[in-house]
């Protein structure tokens, strides 16, 4: 009996973590989307793009411009276009609840060194 007293009180120690961290999160989302909203509007896609895509895609990738409701987004190379061309839809509703002026549509483009060795190959 005890020691199901003990699981218990651990397994609702690990709820209230889980709660206040979740807690957390939503609270930095709330600041980051405040934070957006007040940037520049031409300026506030750019930002928001590393927050929107995770940092491991963060890292390989860079937002170049903004303009007309494209975001245009630097990859490096033609697997990782691919790739997050069939994840722009929901990295397009991510972005327009963090930015003022709304994103219509996310370009790819190949970083040109890595465009200029696939030519080769």
């Amino acid at each position: 009996m005890l020691k199901s007293m003990f699981l218990s009180a651990d397994c609702n120690t690990g709820r209230d973590e889980e709660l206040h961290l979740e807690q957390a999160g939503l609270g930095l989302e709330k600041i980051v989307a405040q934070s957006l909203r007040l940037a520049p509007r031409a300026e506030a896609p750019l930002l928001a793009w590393p927050v929107v895509c995770g940092s491991a895609v963060a890292e390989r990738t860079r937002a170049l411009s903004f303009e007309d409701g494209v975001l245009r987004v630097e990859v490096a190379g033609q697997r990782w276009k691919a790739e997050l061309q069939a994840l722009a839809p929901r990295y397009l509703a991510v972005i327009n609840r963090y930015t003022t002026e709304a994103v219509r549509r996310i370009e790819f483009v190949i970083t040109p060194q890595e465009s200029a060795d696939q030519k080769l190959r």
